[in-house]
């Protein structure tokens, strides 16, 4: 392969190269370009273990002495993307302080990369270039607290995402006005009357699906059906049934083992906010307009109706007049919106916070944010809305997790719309992983669609079987599962007709609903729950190539086979189960496997080895 390409060599101390793991335990890699380094070892020890020159304790060039305190370890190669070998390590330093470099053997040569220097270990003074601590990464002290820690329940957490307007009607003495019938095609503007105690009402059913973790869409006062222009942050719709339904719901979910996720939108309030109504009132006298990213006054001059969303003497949402922005550096507003994440947490038991648009919120809040909720109970599980690397909220200080939609996005471009391939498929899926501390992809917030996005089967035109592919990857994977309310009954959207259409009203009458997708959605949800190695982190994949549809990759003694083609596919097992006995976890029933199996189309095989 010729020389080690310099250039490609990657490393970043305390990042997500270097990180704790735990509170014994780091974690470093290093990227390499993909096949020219064939081994990498660390060479990793105490800074202040020296020879008998010794140093002094602080100043490690002071005496002249030589550092032996480090030693080599052999790295894996944790993956390959489309242009890289990553490699990692898990090191324990007993004195919890480390200095480390890399040795990579190539074909031709061997190299030392540390933070200063790439230099030639070729046998002349190979000892000086490994002592040279100087030059060496450092991690100076494994502090227990700043090793990111997220809630140990959440991977064995399957959610569901409810759209309160549109899940179910159980008191339709609080319906809004102009309440539409159920089903009725929605708008933008319309309500249906889903409330809280349709939730209480359709608990057992969710229970029964396997459901044990509900993801509610804002459920705060708001004059809009999706509620993400709040109100009142302290009060829960009247339309919904108000705090003390509430407080049921969460009480009789958690009877049965269900955790509770709120939604908020701490980046801007409603426009019918009491604050934002004083500033448009009484403008620079008004006593909040220090809360808002005002421009330039009167706020609104020529009335809301009139309003242009690209000229507006204020910061909002996008560029929707009815979405003022916080601004996040008052300390009235962080006090304020501080007291709202306590409360819900404090005093009506939620056991999670998905944040909204919480990319455009300083980290500086989400700093306070995290201390205030971990502060009133450290299992609460921090969920941020990015839609891109997520890196900059998880390293610890601030979330425990972000929504997966990288993952989204390769899921349905490899299984929906044929826009991808098994191999570059696998490096999508792999380079997240290693874009991410190992800890927070064990607990990540996995979807395949949202109130933002088209549903699954949409993208997929329709085609069952392709959702269940994409579904039964998600369910295999690491991290924590979601499904989007009327997933499991078969429930579609309209490709290119807004987002509405998306949030359509649940459907009920069993004659409607598509049976087949509802057992397979409890079959895989049981699956999951009962084999824990579909929660690890790695895959082993076994097939995964450019020029064929076919998918394998196993999580321990469990192999999941796919045919993600419109052909009949004869497909040769894997050496690991063929001519063995194994379950196969859907029919439930043990088998002898020869060498091949017939896959219809889009159809699928999830072996256990007995």
């Amino acid at each position: 392969m010729g020389k080690i390409t310099r250039e490609a060599i990657h490393h970043i101390a305390q990042s997500n190269y270097s990180y704790g793991y735990d509170n014994e335990t780091l974690h470093l890699r290093v990227k390499t370009k993909k096949g020219e380094v064939n081994k990498v070892e660390i060479r990793i020890g105490d800074p202040y273990i020296w020879d008998e020159g010794g140093c002094d304790g602080g100043n490690m060039n002071a005496t002249g002495g030589r550092w032996t305190g480090g030693k080599s370890y052999p790295m894996r190669k944790e993956c390959e993307t489309k242009y890289f070998d990553h490699w990692i390590v898990e090191y324990k330093p007993l004195t919890k302080r480390s200095r480390y470099g890399f040795i990579l053997y190539g074909d031709e040569e061997t190299l030392l990369f540390t933070e200063k220097r790439i230099e030639e270990l070729d046998g002349k003074y190979d000892e000086e270039k490994l002592s040279a601590i100087g030059n060496f990464y450092c991690f100076p002290y494994l502090n227990a607290i700043d090793v990111a820690k997220t809630p140990k329940w959440v991977k064995d957490t399957v959610w569901y995402q409810i759209f309160p307007d549109r899940f179910c009607n159980g008191d339709k003495s609080i319906d809004p006005e102009n309440v539409e019938p159920w089903g009725t095609e929605p708008t933008r503007d319309n309500f249906m009357g889903g409330d809280l105690q349709g939730v209480l009402d359709k608990l057992d059913y969710l229970c029964d699906l396997g459901i044990n973790g509900l993801y509610f869409c804002p459920v705060f006062e708001a004059t809009e059906n999706h509620r993400y222009e709040t109100i009142d942050y302290f009060k829960v719709d009247p339309a919904l049934g108000g705090n003390e339904v509430f407080k049921k719901l969460v009480s009789e979910a958690h009877k049965r083992g269900m955790k509770i996720m709120l939604d908020a939108v701490f980046n801007h309030i409603g426009y019918f906010s009491p604050q934002w109504q004083d500033v448009l009132k009484n403008n620079e006298k008004s006593r909040y307009k220090d809360w808002f990213c005002i421009k330039k006054f009167p706020v609104l001059e020529n009335g809301l109706e009139n309003v242009d969303g690209n000229n507006l003497n204020y910061e909002t949402f996008g560029r929707i007049a009815t979405m003022p922005k916080l601004n996040t550096e008052n300390p009235e507003v962080v006090e304020y919106l501080l007291k709202v994440a306590k409360f819900w947490v404090e005093e009506m038991d939620i056991d999670g916070w998905r944040l909204d648009v919480c990319n455009e919120v300083d980290h500086v809040f989400w700093r306070k944010f995290r201390e205030v909720v971990k502060g009133t109970n450290k299992e609460v599980y921090i969920l941020g809305e990015v839609w891109h690397d997520g890196l900059p909220w998880l390293m610890g200080d601030q979330f425990d997790a972000v929504m997966n939609y990288p993952v989204t996005d390769a899921v349905k471009e490899y299984f929906c719309l044929n826009q991808s391939n098994p191999e570059d498929f696998k490096y999508m899926i792999e380079a997240n992983k290693v874009s991410y501390l190992r800890q927070i992809g064990e607990t990540i917030f996995n979807l395949l669609d949202s109130h933002d996005t088209p549903r699954i089967l949409t993208v997929a035109e329709g085609n069952k079987d392709k959702m269940k592919l994409a579904y039964l990857f998600m369910f295999t994977q690491a991290g924590s599962p979601c499904i989007y309310y009327g997933d499991e009954v078969g429930m579609e959207g309209n490709q290119g007709m807004g987002m509405e259409l998306h949030r359509r009203c649940m459907v009920w009458d069993e004659n409607k609903q598509d049976k087949d997708m509802l057992k397979f959605m409890k079959q895989i949800i049981k699956i999951r729950k009962e084999n824990k190695e579909l929660n690890l982190l790695d895959n082993n994949w076994i097939r995964a190539n450019r020029d064929e549809n076919i998918l394998i990759y196993s999580k321990e003694n469990i192999f999941i086979i796919m045919n993600n083609s419109e052909n009949e596919e004869k497909i040769y097992l894997p050496k690991e189960i063929k001519n063995n006995k194994v379950k196969d976890l859907f029919e439930e029933k043990i088998e002898p496997l020869k060498e091949d199996i017939e896959l219809k189309p889009f159809a699928f095989k999830v072996y256990k080895k007995l």
